[in-house]
Formats: C-alpha cells, structure tokens, sequence
C-alpha cells in the first residue's frame, strides 16, 4: 500500500535498460519516503529474471506471465496495471518513455484518473504550499522535464490524485546495483484475476522488428556535429575522428535538419540522451534543448569557431577553430602519438 511500482519492459525477452535506472530511481525516492519498492513485469518465458531486478533494491516483484501476454499488446497490459495499480494502491508508479510506455501510461492514467507527467528527464521529492487553498501537501514528486520547445525546465506535480504517474526517458538516469544478494518477495499473479478474456480479442499473427544499426546510447566515445559543421562533407572528417578513438558519431538537432546526419544520430531533447566517458563537440552551439541530451558526459571537448557558443561554458576544454582545420590536425596527432 503506497509503495513505489515500477513497470518493468521487455525487448525480446530482455529486460529494457530503462526500467533499470527507474529502478535505481525508484530505490533513492523509496528511501526518502520510506516505502518498498516494487516491480512489475508482464510477459511469457519470465523464469529466473527476478535475478536481474531484485539486485537493484526491489522489495516485492509481481510476475504476470502467459503465452498470450508476449509480445506487448495495449488491451491485456493496461487491464493488468489497472487493477493492480486498484488493488495494491501505489502512490508512485513510473515507466518508460518509450514507444510501449507513450502507449500504455497514458490509457493507465486516463482509466484511473490519475494524471501523468510524460517524458520527464528528473524526479525528486518535496513539498508544496497552495496559498490559494492555503494547504501544504509533503513528500509529494516532482515530475521535472523540459518545456516549450526545451526553452523552459518544468515542475510537474500531482498534489491530490494517486497514483503520481510519470514516464521517464531513456538514458537520462544511472543504473546501479544495491546489493547483488538484495532479497525480495516474488509474487505471481493470476492472469485471469486481472485480465478479462476480451483484452485478447486482438492477436498478433507475424511480428517483424528491425533492430536499430546504430547504437550511440552505448558508445564510450562521442563525436558529435552540429550545423557549424558545414555540410555533409565535412561530417566526414567526425566519422574519421570517431573510428579512430573507437567511437561513434553524433549529432544536433539543427544537423540533422540540415541533412548531414541520420536522426537515429540526433542527441537532446528530442534524440537520444547520452553519457559517455568523451563527448567531443564540433560546431554545435549549445542550446538547451541539446546540452538535456549530453551534459552529463564524463569529459566535454568544444571545438568551435565562436569562443562565445554557450556549449563552452560547461565543456573541460574549448577548442577555438574551425573543424574543418582542427579535426585534421587532432587526427594526425592522434596516430604520431599512438604508434
């Protein structure tokens, strides 16, 4: 009863990285209020992969599992959330901002009436004072992500309807392990208690899933292009740089736009969150809406004809230049001082 619950999603069998760091969120924010921390997690052939999730600090795991809930369809999931969400009264419930959590949160939401804050980049706990009603609600979430065009940071709150639901997206939270011996409780739950027969009235016959051939989320080392770059043409000077430091390459919104970059490449607010150990900016110039998706990284490098680019005030080491010039240079550097 009030606990936390976080909705565990499966990608072909695997539990997603997502629903890792909301885990390792879903510890911190459970430890200030001082409530268990609990999963759930949907699927078929889900033997042994409480394994995976009880190391991070879950306290109770509810198991769902039938050949008819694999893969994710919307009716049988949301009817499961639903009456779990009814029954177990959560007061915080969180999953991820992906393509199965826009679909799912928001039918969850709607059926319970509880509002939900989509694509959040931070949560926290606090307070609130409603001077108009003159009332203090406490230990309430903060549901924080970017607005109007990522020109704004909001704070979200769900002062009087549980539960406080919120998606959260990929990459913008660490995962780590609380203790690898972490005992929870496993409970399974009877399918037929929480999904009426109809949910399955819709069944998927062929399933075709082309995986992405580009994964920047993963890459240690970054090299990122923005439109100061140029053209296309010179993006390749990024993927000479990025090959030889055994990385990959990135870009900003503004590129992509432009055509130089693919937009699986495009790191921000509306690409892909990232934090390698070296992020090496070419010709970006640091708008909010793209510093969301990298600032986290371990070291920061601008290259950039304007010394006053804001990407430069939070990157260890400017560049001043043009990267058509620097890029060159830092490559044959690079391999005199490897041999």
């Amino acid at each position: 009863m009030n606990n936390i619950i976080v909705y565990c999603e499966l990608e072909e069998g695997r539990i997603a990285d997502v629903s890792f760091e909301l885990l390792t969120k879903g510890r911190s924010l459970a430890n200030q209020l001082n409530c268990k921390l609990e999963a759930l997690l949907i699927g078929n052939h889900l033997k042994n992969l409480e394994k995976e999730i009880f190391p991070y600090g879950v306290d109770t795991l509810y198991v769902a599992e039938d050949k008819k809930l694999s893969p994710y369809s919307t009716l049988p999931h949301t009817s499961i959330l639903v009456n779990l969400f009814r029954e177990q009264k959560p007061q915080i419930a969180l999953m991820g901002a992906t393509t199965i959590g826009r679909d799912l949160g928001p039918r969850v939401s709607s059926s319970l009436g509880s509002g939900l804050t989509a694509d959040c980049t931070e949560l926290e706990i606090g307070n609130h004072e409603d001077k108009k009603l003159n009332k203090v609600y406490t230990n309430l979430l903060y549901q924080i992500r970017p607005a109007f065009g990522g020109n704004i940071i909001a704070t979200i709150i769900n002062p009087d309807c549980r539960p406080q639901m919120a998606t959260v997206r990929e990459g913008v939270m660490k995962k780590e392990i609380v203790n690898p011996n972490y005992a929870g409780e496993l409970i399974n739950l009877d399918v037929e208690k929480y999904v009426d027969e109809t949910c399955f009235v819709m069944k998927v016959i062929e399933r075709h899933i082309e995986s992405s051939k580009i994964n920047i989320k993963g890459s240690p080392v970054i090299v990122s292009g923005g439109f100061g770059v140029g053209s296309a043409e010179n993006f390749k000077l990024l993927y000479r740089l990025a090959n030889l430091l055994g990385g990959e390459v990135g870009a900003s919104r503004a590129a992509v736009d432009a055509g130089y970059a693919e937009h699986a490449r495009q790191v921000g607010q509306t690409g892909v969150t990232v934090r390698p150990k070296l992020y090496i900016a070419c010709g970006i110039s640091g708008q909010i809406q793209h510093l969301a998706g990298m600032m986290e990284s371990s070291i920061i490098i601008s290259i950039n004809s304007d010394p006053n680019a804001p990407i430069n005030k939070i990157a260890n080491y400017v560049i001043i230049g043009k990267v058509e010039n620097v890029i060159p240079k830092m490559i044959r550097y690079y391999k005199e001082h490897t041999k």
